[in-house]
């Protein structure tokens, strides 16, 4: 057990002792990775010379520094090695095979590599857990953007009555697929723990999506009932929910899941009795979800008028202290506010004052707010690592592997491997 103070006991993250190499890019792999090291694994992100695809992806820093990058990889160490030469993928074999019995454990999305597949680095290491992220089950590629489309999702997303596909931003099935491969290796680790036999293991970003689809009743509904879904913009399918505007130009979104919401809702709005009349008119109930569903368009039409009548700060009085479910639209940087400007400062939000956000110093970025796991563990410090610059720590793990100074100073002077800055530089 290690403290923050005399009085602030944190208890060893519970991945302690656990190594992960990871030769990845963009989000699945990296996401995956990083929840390990957030829960205490040492992960060891290893990219090529000058790094892999993702490393200058957009969103920039005003420097050039991708924090889409720096964003995925807190709390690893970075080592950069030449993956053409056949020392450079030597090393990486010898990094998985040597690093203890909490280690052998390897998580990629990097396909075409041979020297990385699992029959190659099993020869070094027999109970090796061995994770490959992959498009599709037979190994064919895919990305989170042509996945969802693939599943259906964009026919369903968008305006009602919009003829075209409508992707979202939103990298759902990436995230997905990372957490998954982050369980496998934890599910992979205690079977070798149990049994001592290692583990080949794949997880293929169009079966995550396909996965949700299915468990989330949308295909069985389309082969069973068939019942083809279309777009209902903002609306809640099979429920009441929908964004208001406020007199002011805000915009509220509004859930009522239960009887209990609904109840509220029209307590706020003064609306009870002009509810209960349309009831009787209509022959319905609206403490039906089903019925609030079929008549969410007069429904939403005496509510919108509501909220047209009040600001933003007559509609959160009003809605406070309600079960009902409900928040107003916020944009990036109205979260975020002036929050990154000082420790302690909070956005219009708020976001600075969770104790998942915390402010880091990223090298080529600077100060800013980053989240830590989102996970709470009675006694676990949240705040999280910053990411390592691009090869930070090739010279101190490698090391670890028993090369000589000099040995090391050999292979960078051969471009084998390159070094970045070193933490030792206060970064």
């Amino acid at each position: 057990m290690t403290t923050d103070g005399p009085d602030d006991p944190v208890v060893d993250l519970p991945l302690a002792g656990m190594r992960v190499v990871e030769i990845s890019s963009f989000v699945a792999a990296p996401l995956g990775g990083m929840t390990l090291a957030q829960l205490g694994a040492d992960v060891i992100r290893i990219d090529p010379l000058g790094g892999a695809p993702d490393h200058h992806r957009w969103p920039l820093a005003p420097s050039g520094t991708s924090l889409y990058w720096a964003g995925l990889n807190k709390g690893k160490k970075s080592v950069s090695v030449d993956f053409r030469s056949a020392e450079g993928r030597e090393l990486v074999a010898r990094l998985v095979a040597g690093s203890g019995p909490g280690g052998g454990i390897v998580l990629t999305n990097a396909v075409g590599r041979d020297w990385l597949r699992y029959e190659a680095l099993a020869a070094h290491r027999r109970d090796l857990i061995h994770v490959q992220i992959e498009g599709h089950h037979d190994g064919t590629p895919a990305v989170d953007y042509t996945v969802n489309a693939a599943v259906g999702f964009p026919m369903v997303t968008g305006p009602e009555g919009h003829a075209d596909p409508v992707n979202h931003v939103l990298p759902a099935w990436d995230i997905a697929c990372g957490l998954y491969a982050a369980l496998g290796i934890l599910a992979a680790d205690r079977r070798r723990r149990i049994t001592g036999v290692g583990q080949r293991m794949s997880v293929a970003l169009y079966d995550v999506a396909l996965a949700a689809a299915g468990n989330l009743g949308f295909l069985a509904e389309a082969q069973v009932g068939r019942i083809v879904r279309k777009r209902y913009g903002n609306y809640l399918y099979g429920g009441f929910a929908r964004d208001f505007a406020t007199k002011d130009g805000r915009r509220v979104m509004v859930v009522a899941l239960t009887a209990r919401h609904w109840a509220d809702l029209l307590t706020a709005t003064d609306l009870v009795d002009v509810i209960s009349a349309l009831e009787t008119s209509l022959g319905t109930d609206f403490s039906n979800e089903e019925d609030r569903f079929e008549y969410r368009e007069v429904l939403a039409g005496l509510f919108s008028r509501w909220f047209a009548r009040n600001d933003l700060a007559a509609v959160e009085a009003a809605l406070q202290g309600t079960s009902l479910l409900w928040s107003t639209y916020s944009t990036f940087s109205e979260l975020v506010g002036d929050a990154a400007a000082e420790p302690g400062a909070t956005g219009p939000a708020g976001i600075a004052a969770n104790p998942m956000m915390h402010l880091i110093d990223q090298p080529g970025v600077g100060p800013h707010l980053a989240p830590g796991l989102p996970v709470t563990l009675a006694g676990m410090d949240r705040k999280p690592d910053r990411a390592p610059v691009l090869g930070e720590d090739t010279l101190p793990v490698l090391s670890g592997l028993g090369l000589s100074d000099g040995e090391l100073a050999d292979l960078l002077e051969r471009r084998v491997i390159s070094a970045g800055r070193a933490r030792a530089e206060g970064h």
